[in-house]
C-alpha cells in the first residue's frame, strides 16, 4: 500500500512537472511570437512614419522652390541701395526655404499626434500660412504690388501666431518649431517695407 501511494505521488509529481514544462514552453513560444509580431508591427509603423514625414517635408519645400524659381527674382530688389544689415535676395529665399521646412515638420508632428483630427482648424491655419508665404513672391516681385505684399506679411504673422498656439496645444515641440518662422516673417516684412518706401 505504501508503494502504491509512493507511485501515485510520483505520477502526480511527474504529471505536474510535465504540465509546468508544457505551460512554460507554450508561454515561451507565445512570447517569441509576440516579439516577432511587435517587431514587424513596429517596423511597419516606422516605415509609414518615415514616408509621411518625407511627404510632409517634400511638398512644402518643392512648392517653395517652384515659387522661388518662377517668381523669386526682382531687379528692383537687387538694384536698390540697402544697408549692410539688410537681407540679400538669396538670404530671403534661404529663410523662406527654412521656414517652409520647419512648418512642414511642425505640421507633421501635429498630424502624428492626431491633432488635425482633434483640431481641424490647425490644418487650415497651416495651409493658410503656406498659401500666404507662397503668394508673397508673385505679388511683390512679379506684380510689384508692395503694399498688398505688406498686407500679406501682416496676415502671415497673424496666421503664424494662430498656428503657434494651435500646434503648441497638440505638441509643444511643434509649437517651438514655429518660433524661428516669426523671424522669417519679420525679415519678409522688413524687405517689403524697404520696397514700399524705396
Amino acid at each position: 500500500m505504501a508503494s502504491q501511494q509512493d507511485e501515485l505521488k510520483h505520477r502526480i509529481t511527474t504529471k505536474s512537472q510535465q504540465t509546468e514544462q508544457h505551460t512554460k514552453s507554450a508561454h515561451d513560444n507565445d512570447s517569441k511570437t509576440n516579439k516577432n509580431i511587435n517587431k514587424s508591427t513596429r517596423k511597419q509603423i516606422a516605415k509609414r512614419g518615415l514616408k509621411s514625414l518625407t511627404i510632409a517635408l517634400t511638398i512644402p519645400l518643392l512648392l517653395t522652390l517652384i515659387d522661388i524659381s518662377l517668381f523669386g527674382s526682382s531687379y528692383q530688389y537687387v538694384s536698390m541701395k540697402k544697408p549692410f544689415w539688410f537681407p540679400r535676395l538669396w538670404a530671403l529665399h534661404l529663410a523662406c526655404l527654412g521656414s517652409s521646412l520647419l512648418m512642414g515638420l511642425s505640421a507633421w508632428l501635429v498630424w502624428a499626434e492626431g491633432g488635425f483630427h482633434r483640431q481641424p482648424m490647425a490644418i487650415l491655419l497651416y495651409l493658410s500660412q503656406l498659401g500666404l508665404s507662397l503668394a508673397w513672391d508673385p505679388v511683390v516681385f512679379k506684380a510689384g504690388a508692395t503694399r498688398i505684399g505688406l498686407v500679406l506679411c501682416m496676415a502671415l504673422f497673424g496666421v503664424l501666431i494662430a498656428c503657434f498656439r494651435a500646434f503648441k496645444n497638440v505638441n509643444p515641440i511643434a509649437g517651438d518649431l514655429i518660433k524661428p518662422c516669426f523671424g522669417w516673417a519679420v525679415l519678409l516684412s522688413l524687405a517689403n517695407l524697404k520696397l514700399v518706401y524705396h
